[in-house]
């Protein structure tokens, strides 16, 4: 008789979530080179609801259990796994399989979590700080004693460029469009200043630079938020493209690079590491090290059993989150 668990499975594509449900399915078992993990804690990402309904670029054939990167126990090995034991914490993942009390992964797909981490701050970090981490010192270049405006602070990438930004020296300013949320970044991280940049912020970040611009730009909103960006940006600064929150894809006149010397970079991370697999693998190392060191602390907004899902996936669209949101699978 195969043992059951229980996940939280998409059995068709729709978009109100009415295809996702949690279900009893069989317990996957490990084959040469993998491992039984016993899921403590998964992260929500937005490409987890995507792909709920058909947007996201991987559309994994149906049915399949939500969400990709989780942290656990190992409590099976199967043959040929070496360095793990039974017992070990561990933090991994693949693009689905995660919101479920027991998931199968190869040794290569997992890492030790970190002893001063939580279930959940281990589950919390992988993409979010690899994404900030290729922005900011691959792309960026980002030097110790510069000034780093970061938009969409509150989001989970948006944190994390923040916590690397600060563990690396540089002075922070942090711009969001809400003051309940720019309040809690300030409680989590020692920043140098806050912005609400509902009426604008380019005057304010001249200020509080003494005039010279901000060196770097951390934008994930694009839209209005790029717009005026590129008028309090530094004299060799560099603005990172990460994304288009916003919906809208900006324009720019090309003699402003030119005439203040500043650079517009894009950022894929993921896409980074497949072109360049060494410096990939550099990048996955050093935010470990960073990790294990006690340089960074992901912050998470909150923790869901999986039976709440629904109110997980609510608190996502509606953009009620700092931080990242996590599901206990362990948790009915």
């Amino acid at each position: 008789m195969v043992d059951k668990m229980r996940a939280l499975v998409v059995s068709e594509l729709s978009y109100d979530y009415s295809g996702c449900s949690v279900l009893s399915v069989d317990k996957p078992s490990p084959k040469s080179g993998e491992v039984l993990v016993r899921i403590r804690a998964a992260t929500l990402g937005f490409q987890d609801l995507l792909m709920t309904q058909g947007k996201y670029q991987h559309k994994p054939d149906l049915p399949y259990i939500v969400a990709s990167e989780m942290s656990g126990d190992i409590v099976q090995l199967g043959p040929d796994v070496t360095g793990l034991a039974i017992g070990d914490k561990v933090v991994g993942g693949k693009l689905t399989g995660s919101f479920a009390e027991y998931g199968v992964f190869t040794a290569s797909e997992l890492r030790q979590l970190p002893a001063a981490f939580s279930y959940a701050q281990g589950a919390a970090t992988t993409s979010a700080y690899l994404t900030a981490y290729v922005s900011l010192f691959r792309r960026g270049y980002l030097q110790a004693g510069e000034w780093v405006l970061v938009h969409g602070a509150a989001g989970g990438v948006g944190l994390a460029a923040v916590d690397l930004a600060k563990g690396a020296g540089a002075k922070v300013i942090v711009a969001g469009s809400s003051d309940a949320k720019l309040a809690r970044v300030q409680e989590a991280f020692d920043l140098d200043a806050v912005i609400n940049v509902t009426n604008g912020f380019r005057e304010r970040v001249k200020e509080i630079t003494g005039g010279g611009g901000a060196d770097i730009i951390y934008d994930p909103v694009g839209g209005d938020v790029f717009d005026e960006s590129i008028r309090c940006i530094a004299w060799g600064g560099r603005l990172l493209v990460i994304g288009f929150a916003s919906g809208r894809i900006p324009e720019i006149p090309v003699n402003l690079p030119l005439i203040k010397g500043f650079s517009v970079v894009g950022v894929r991370a993921g896409e980074y590491g497949r072109r360049d697999p060494v410096k990939g693998k550099e990048n996955i190392e050093a935010i470990w090290k960073m990790a294990n060191e006690g340089q960074i602390s992901p912050y998470v907004h909150k923790i869901f059993p999986l039976d709440m899902w629904k109110d997980a996936f609510s608190q996502m669209t509606s953009r009620q989150v700092v931080g990242r949101i996590i599901v206990d699978p362990s948790q009915g």
